[in-house]
């Protein structure tokens, strides 16, 4: 038994915040069954990264909608939404991420679904919140990060805001909407009491930044500089950054500058003895240090560094990390099969229960696979009789 087995999840959520968010209650053995839209679905269907199509859709969907159900419905229908309000009276959980007043207008709102579901928990994710002037913006990834000043992190200092690589904020208030609601359910059952769950992308954004927001505010409010060159954190000093060698490249966090030194053979970096000159000259040091680091290749360079508990690695592409043994073991992939047979390889939840690994052999759903199933299991007869 997984910890959220015979929990009903009711997903109306797309994209990638809200999904994610029901992904890992699915995972934790929680039963989702994504509300989508007729004809259309989840726009993430047709969200495609590199162009990749996946048994006609996207891999995007399909990464983040695995292990649910689909129930395909016209929310403009009043039969359907009645049908959804028959799910949701069995609920213990609703998500969903439309941008404020849509579920409103569409009779879904949380005082709409407590009326008839007072013990619910009902989720939600927006963009910027519902109180403030951006509230009606549209909650995208890179606008986040950008209105947010997590593009003023990464880089070096002339490259300008640079974004990250993945769709971070998403994942971030994701993960923050499955921790209240996983807290609310725990008071649910002690207290058998609903709640109330908001998240926004915006806050998501500015608590991942908790520990620079709270330098940069008790600082005077000097904004961060990042290093000119191998900048990878801008209150940092150095070594701390990614560095070319000989035949790859070489991650070193922090260390004494003047041990460095010593390990490497650099002679120069060792006549900078006082602590606070790894920040006040880390642009000079680490000039230093990437000419140095050229001389040699990354194998060498952590044969000496590793046994000395430098803290330093390899940089590895996906390739190179899946052949690695520290990957391997992990047993971080599983496949997954769809109703109609594809299979498909996608990773596992990061979380072990109990020393259990949590995988799902079950793929995403197909459009409306399960309206049948979910029709005979909760809709009553009266409500497909007026249907």
């Amino acid at each position: 038994m997984r910890p959220l087995e015979d929990y009903l999840v009711i997903d109306f959520s797309q994209f990638l915040s809200g999904p994610s968010a029901s992904l890992r209650l699915a995972d934790m053995g929680a039963r989702v069954i994504k509300i989508e839209r007729l004809g259309v679905g989840d726009i993430c269907r047709t969200l495609y990264t590199s162009n990749l199509i996946m048994n006609g859709e996207s891999s995007v969907f399909h990464a983040i909608n695995r292990n649910k159900e689909s129930f395909e419905v016209d929310l403009k229908n009043e039969d359907d939404c009645e049908m959804v309000r028959e799910l949701l009276k069995k609920a213990d959980v609703m998500i969903h991420n439309f941008r404020p007043g849509v579920m409103e207008r569409l009779g879904f709102d949380y005082q709409s679904v407590t009326a008839i579901n007072p013990s619910i928990i009902y989720g939600e994710i927006s963009g910027y919140g519902t109180d403030t002037e951006w509230k009606n913006k549209p909650g995208q990834d890179l606008l986040l990060q950008s209105v947010t000043g997590l593009t003023s992190l990464t880089g070096n200092a002339d490259s300008g805001p640079v974004a990250m690589g993945l769709s971070i904020v998403d994942m971030l208030a994701g993960a923050h909407l499955a921790q209240g609601l996983l807290a609310c359910l725990y008071r649910k059952a002690i207290k058998n009491e609903g709640g109330f769950v908001q998240v926004s992308m915006m806050e998501s954004a500015y608590d991942f930044q908790f520990e620079t927001i709270t330098t940069f505010m008790n600082d005077g409010g000097a904004l961060p500089e990042r290093s000119k060159n191998n900048n990878a954190n801008a209150y940092l000093g150095a070594p701390y950054g990614i560095y070319q060698t000989e035949n790859a490249y070489l991650a070193l966090a922090m260390g004494s500058i003047p041990q460095l030194g010593k390990l490497l053979g650099c002679e120069k970096l060792e006549d900078y003895l006082e602590p606070s000159e790894a920040f006040d000259k880390r642009d000079e040091i680490k000039a230093i240090l990437a000419e140095h680091l050229l001389l040699n290749t990354t194998e060498n360079w952590l044969s000496i560094l590793e046994p000395a508990d430098i803290w330093c690695a390899d940089v590895l592409n996906w390739n190179a990390l899946m052949e690695h043994d520290g990957f391997k073991v992990l047993n971080m992939i599983q496949e997954v099969e769809m109703v109609d047979g594809y299979k498909y390889e996608t990773t596992r939840c990061p979380i072990r229960i109990d020393g259990e690994r949590l995988t799902s052999s079950k793929g995403s759903p197909k459009l409306g696979q399960d309206n049948e199933k979910i029709i005979k299991e909760f809709i009553t007869q009266n409500t497909i009789a007026n249907a």
